[in-house]
């Protein structure tokens, strides 16, 4: 796909990872529609950002764990590529998982990508595009410390294969399963060390590698149904 001029939907684009991949968008010539639940501020800055790289943003709220407000946001964005980056990620064991924690996690992390998914489909009909969604290095090494998280992000590896399946040759969609990219939100020196323990690379990915693997993807047509590790190896443990 040519990106120059294409629109782009990021769920969970104002702040953090979210914010670089609609930035790397607008660098690569698309226009960007920048999604959030709760950071209004944060959506205007990156717009402000995005505008000032010569790209058209806008920036459109809805609360993923709202089925309703969920659908509504293809409609709004009218995106030629779906960017799936919006997710919650609390830790809970099988033991002490409460069904609040369970359920806010599969209605963000994986009942909204199905639901965008869906309604993107649905508009694009015959015509070409992409789909990214993100999922985690987790999905396919679970752990016992974040089990709602972990069995969301393996639903949504399935999803994309299904979906790749369904929607070829005109749509791709495929995965990004990171590792560790930036520091964990509130967390200490002494968490990020206890990552990267468990990452051969010995570090946190720069964010370039990471926004490069996303463009990649979108810019290759006979790629679909993959899900590419951008890890640093922390899946080969």
């Amino acid at each position: 796909m040519d990106l120059q001029n294409r629109v782009a939907l990021v769920t969970g684009g104002a702040r953090r990872l979210g914010r670089e991949f609609a930035l790397a968008l607008a660098r690569a010539g698309m226009d960007v529609v920048v999604h959030h639940g709760h950071s209004e501020r944060e959506a205007r800055a990156t717009c402000e950002e995005i505008r000032r790289l010569g790209r058209r943003a806008t920036a459109v709220q809805a609360d993923l764990a709202d089925a309703a407000a969920t659908e509504r946001l293809v409609d709004q964005a009218a995106p030629d590529v779906l960017i799936n980056n919006a997710a919650i990620f609390v830790r809970g064991t099988l033991r002490d998982t409460s069904l609040e924690n369970w359920e806010s996690h599969l209605a963000v992390n994986l009942r909204a990508p199905f639901l965008l998914m869906r309604a993107f489909a649905r508009a694009r009909g015959e015509r070409p595009g992409k789909i990214v969604n993100l999922s985690d290095w987790r999905a396919s090494h679970p752990g016992r410390a974040y089990l709602a998280y972990t069995v969301s992000k393996a639903g949504l590896t399935t999803l994309t294969q299904i979906a790749a399946r369904e929607l070829a040759p005109r749509i791709q969609v495929n995965a990004l399963a990171l590792g560790a990219v930036l520091p964990p939100a509130g967390g200490t020196e002494g968490d990020l060390e206890r990552v990267l323990r468990r990452v051969p690379a010995g570090r946190i990915a720069e964010i370039s590698e990471v926004t490069d693997a996303l463009l990649a993807l979108l810019r290759n047509d006979y790629i679909t149904g993959e899900t590419l590790f951008v890890d640093g190896g922390a899946h080969l443990r």
